[in-house]
């Protein structure tokens, strides 16, 4: 068997497709909770601590050269060294939302699970020998 068919019967698998599906969307609800996040949430709490803009703040870990100007983008290009504490700030806050809700969607989907009736059961096959004493017991009646 040749690599590419090797290769074909592993792409196609049912499993590998779903995983397919499952890191695109992620990648998609990843962009939206970013955006929650660095659009809605971090203005709104940069708003009430103090009007701090979270992505600006760091500390200098070695001195600038003349004329930097102290802006993370501006250190970062002149190479200069940060502890970009903000970023940090931002993306644990990102991941504590994004866990929050696929710990909700796992919690609902779980409820769903339970909530949902067991599928009837299959009648019992009734066996041979139990129809035929009942055939004589019936008769026996008569």
């Amino acid at each position: 068997m040749g690599m590419m068919q090797e290769f074909k019967e592993f792409a196609l698998k049912g499993n590998v497709m779903d995983l397919a599906v499952g890191v695109i969307i992620g990648g998609a609800f990843g962009k939206i909770v970013d955006s929650i996040v660095g659009d809605l949430i971090m203005p709104a709490i940069g708003a009430i601590v103090g009007k701090l803009d979270f992505s600006n703040l760091f500390i200098v870990l070695r001195p600038a050269p003349e004329g930097t100007v102290m802006t993370l983008d501006a250190l970062k290009k002149a190479g200069v060294p940060v502890f970009a504490y903000g970023n940090f700030i931002t993306v644990a806050v990102n991941f504590a939302i994004l866990a929050f809700i696929i710990f909700m969607m796992v919690k609902q989907i779980n409820r769903l699970k339970k909530a949902a009736p067991p599928p009837p059961a299959a009648p019992a096959v009734t066996a041979e020998e139990v129809l035929l004493l009942r055939e004589i017991r019936d008769s026996l009646r008569k």
